[in-house]
């Protein structure tokens, strides 16, 4: 017996609406599985107990991390008054970077060197941050695919490692540790990583400055 309802033009439309089905469940299921597989942006640590959870403070009290800050908003891309110099940062990104600056004061900065780029932008944030000239050094400002060896050889054992960068440099250092897709830093964010003892690095997670006041409410642990 021939079954009417799959026969004729009415069949084929039922097929090809099966088809389709089948074929959008497949790409959806290939969307589905590219998303849980494509790093986006690494842990936000300003979130909850983050910071506990990752084991961030450990690591600072051990002198293990690398925190890499972007510098604060730039002049020349704001409508608000410069602290100075049109390629350097404006007087609420000053006032920004004083309050990022303090938040790693209190969580200690005698086994911690700093180092900044050369530009204006980020000698000021720097300036601000440490209330202090911080050394300046121009592989900070060129970064590219060479800077997670630049960064591995400057990094000193028990001594965490702070280097105020910028936005490219940071993109960078997560494409080549696995985000390439992660989402440009805010001004002022710090992307933080350890140097493990066989040599690689590891993410722990970002802190916009924002974040960091009711972060550093909980214990230091």
């Amino acid at each position: 017996m021939v079954n009417t309802a799959e026969s004729g033009t009415g069949g084929k439309t039922i097929r090809s609406v099966r088809i389709l089905a089948g074929v959008c469940g497949a790409a959806l299921a290939i969307l589905v599985c590219g998303f849980v597989l494509w790093p986006a942006t690494p842990l936000d640590l300003g979130v909850d107990n983050q910071m506990q959870q990752a084991g961030f403070y450990r690591h600072w009290q051990d002198g293990e991390v690398i925190a890499l800050v972007r510098h604060a908003e730039r002049c020349d891309r704001s409508a608000n008054p410069c602290l100075g110099p049109a390629d350097g940062i404006t007087l609420p990104g000053s006032r920004i970077a004083s309050d990022v600056g303090q938040a790693f004061r209190t969580l200690g900065m005698a086994s911690t060197d700093v180092i900044s780029s050369p530009a204006t932008r980020t000698r000021q944030t720097s300036e601000f941050m440490f209330k202090r000239p911080v050394q300046t050094q121009d592989w900070l400002s060129n970064c590219g695919k060479h800077f997670e060896n630049q960064i591995k050889t400057h990094k000193l054992f028990k001594r965490n490692l702070i280097l105020i960068t910028h936005s490219d440099c940071i993109s960078d250092l997560e494409s080549q540790l696995g985000f390439e897709h992660a989402l440009a830093s805010h001004y002022a964010s710090s992307l933080f990583v350890t140097l493990n003892v066989n040599g690689t690095m590891e993410v722990l997670g970002i802190i916009n400055a924002e974040s960091w006041r009711q972060t550093l409410k909980g214990p230091l642990e």
